[in-house]
C-alpha cells in the first residue's frame, strides 16, 4: 500500500476535529515525551514591526449591512425630501423610490456631541472613546463579495482573513486556547466559513468557529471531548499519530502537516483551559447583569473572558440566523436586532475599562456594506419601507488601543448615498488596524505562488487623523 494513503487512513480513523485528540497530559506524569512536543508552536507570540498600542482585536461584525443612516450618521434632509424621487442618479441594484427618513431619533451624545441613532444610545454613552468613519466604501453591492473583501481584504479570490493575518503576525499569548476565535450562533451557511479562514497561510491560523448558540462545552466547541476513548488511551494515540507525523515530515516538509501536528497539540491543551475559560458561571452576578440576557450578551462576555486570557482575535458575528439585511420594514427589524447587542457593546466598553483592558484591546464594528438613503420598491412598484444594498457609503466605528475617540471622519453626501468627503476604502481600515497593533502593512508579507502577498495587496493608507 502507498505510504501516504496508509498514514491519511491512518489519520482519518484516529477522529475528527480537534477536540477528539484533546488529551489530559497532567494526568500521565509518567508517561514518555509527546514527539511533537519539541515543535515550536507556529502561535507561539512574536513581536511586530514597531511598539504597539493595541495588544489584541474583537470584531463585532453586523452580518447584512447595517443602515448608516438609521444608526451613526444622521442625514435630516431626507426629513425635507421624504416621499419625493431626490435624484436618478442613485445606482443601487434593486429598484429604489423616494428618500426614506429614518424613522429613528438622533441626539447628541459626550463632551464630543457625536449624534448616534436611538437604537444604540447605550454604546452612544461612550462616544468621546469611539471613532466613527462615515465615508467607507466596498466594491459591489452583493453579500458574498462584500464579506469577503471586510473580512480578508480581497472580494474575488480567496484571501486569509484579517484574524489569520493578524495571528501570523503576532502570534498568540495564550497555547492553550485558540490565537482566533469566531463565534456565531447556529452558524452561517457554509460558503461564509470562508470568512475567518487561514487560505494560503499555514493551517495554524485558521479562526476557530464557536456556536455560541449553546452553553455546554461539548456543544459550544465540536469535538472537545472524546465520548469513547479515555484519556490514556488517547495519550497513546496521540504519541503514536505523532511519531507517524514526525516521520512523513522528514522526507516531505508540507506546511498542511505542520498545521495537523500543531491542531493535535493545541486540541491537547484546549482540553483543560477550554472548560473555565468558557464557564460564565465564574463571572460575578453584577458582571453578567452588566452585559444583560440573550445569545449576544453571552458571546460578548465570553469573547473578554478569551482576550482576557491571551486570545489574539475575537470576531462575534451578529445577524446570522436574522440577518441586517432589512429590505422591508426596516424599522421593527433594526429596532430588534439593535436591541440585541447595544447593551452588550456598551458592558464590553465599561468592563474593559474596569480592567484596565481598553487601551490595549481595538475594538472594530461595522457590516459589509450600508443601505440606501432612499425606500425599496417591490415589484409592481410599492414602497416596503426598507432599504436597498449600498456599498457607495456606509459608516463603520473602532475604539480602544490606537484609536483616538470622540471624532467621526469622512462624509457621505447629504442624502447619505456616497461617500462625499475623505473616502475609505475595505484595504484603509485594515492598514490601520494593523497600525494600531504595530504593523506596517506593506511589510507584513508571505510568500506564495511566486509573489509576496499581504492582508491590503497592493493598497491602503493608515487614517492617521484618528490614531493615536
Amino acid at each position: 500500500m502507498n505510504p501516504f494513503t496508509s498514514r491519511r487512513s491512518a489519520l482519518a480513523s484516529s477522529g475528527l476535529g480537534l477536540g477528539s485528540l484533546a488529551l489530559a497530559d497532567l494526568l500521565q506524569a509518567d508517561s514518555p515525551p509527546h514527539p511533537a512536543a519539541h515543535t515550536t508552536s507556529a502561535l507561539a507570540p512574536r513581536q511586530p514591526h514597531f511598539t504597539p498600542k493595541a495588544k489584541r482585536v474583537i470584531h463585532f461584525f453586523l452580518n447584512g449591512g447595517p443602515s448608516h443612516v438609521d444608526t451613526f450618521d444622521p442625514k435630516p434632509t431626507l426629513a425635507r425630501f421624504s416621499n419625493r424621487t431626490v435624484s436618478d442618479n442613485l445606482l443601487t441594484e434593486r429598484k429604489t423610490g423616494a428618500a426614506f427618513p429614518s424613522p429613528f431619533r438622533f441626539r447628541p451624545y459626550g463632551q464630543s456631541g457625536i449624534e448616534v441613532s436611538e437604537l444604540f444610545a447605550k454604546t452612544a454613552a461612550h462616544i468621546d472613546d469611539i471613532a466613527v468613519i462615515r465615508s467607507m466604501q466596498a466594491q459591489v453591492p452583493n453579500h458574498e463579495p462584500s464579506l469577503m473583501l471586510m473580512n480578508c481584504g480581497d472580494s474575488v479570490q480567496t484571501r486569509p482573513s484579517a484574524g489569520a493575518w493578524v495571528l501570523y503576525g503576532l502570534g498568540s499569548e495564550n497555547q492553550n486556547l485558540p490565537g482566533f476565535v469566531s463565534m456565531c450562533p447556529g452558524g452561517l451557511p457554509i460558503k461564509d466559513t470562508e470568512n475567518w479562514q487561514s487560505a494560503f497561510l499555514p493551517g495554524a491560523f485558521q479562526g476557530t468557529w464557536v456556536d455560541s448558540q449553546h452553553q455546554e462545552l461539548s456543544r459550544l466547541i465540536e469535538n472537545i471531548e472524546h465520548p469513547q476513548i479515555a484519556t490514556p488511551a488517547q495519550r497513546r494515540q496521540l504519541n503514536l499519530l505523532a511519531r507517524l507525523n514526525q516521520q512523513h515530515r522528514s522526507n516531505r516538509p508540507d506546511p498542511r502537516l505542520e498545521a495537523r501536528i500543531q491542531s493535535f497539540e493545541l486540541a491537547f491543551r484546549m482540553q483543560q483551559d477550554a472548560a473555565e475559560a468558557f464557564d460564565l458561571s465564574l463571572e460575578p452576578a453584577h458582571i453578567q447583569a452588566l452585559y444583560g440576557s440573550g445569545t449576544h450578551a453571552r458571546q460578548t462576555l465570553i469573547a473578554r473572558r478569551l482576550l482576557e486570557r491571551g486570545v489574539r482575535y475575537v470576531q462575534l458575528w451578529h445577524g446570522a440566523g436574522q440577518p441586517w439585511d432589512n429590505h422591508t420594514n426596516i424599522e421593527s427589524a433594526h429596532r430588534s436586532l439593535a436591541a440585541q447587542i447595544d447593551q452588550p457593546i456598551a458592558a464590553l466598553i465599561a468592563d474593559l475599562k474596569q480592567r484596565g483592558m481598553f487601551d490595549d484591546t481595538l475594538i472594530l464594528w461595522g457590516g459589509e456594506f450600508g443601505r440606501t438613503p432612499t425606500v425599496e420598491l417591490s415589484a409592481d412598484g410599492k414602497p416596503q419601507s426598507g432599504r436597498d444594498h449600498n456599498h457607495w457609503g456606509f459608516s463603520v466605528w473602532l475604539a480602544g488601543g490606537g484609536i483616538r475617540g470622540g471624532q467621526t471622519y469622512g462624509a457621505t453626501d447629504e442624502l447619505g448615498f456616497r461617500a462625499a468627503e475623505n473616502p475609505v476604502s475595505v484595504h484603509d481600515l485594515h492598514a490601520t488596524m494593523l497600525h494600531c497593533l504595530g504593523f506596517d502593512h506593506k511589510r507584513l508579507t508571505y510568500r506564495y505562488a511566486g509573489r509576496d502577498f499581504r492582508l491590503t495587496d497592493v493598497h491602503g493608507s493608515v487614517i492617521q487623523q484618528i490614531c493615536n
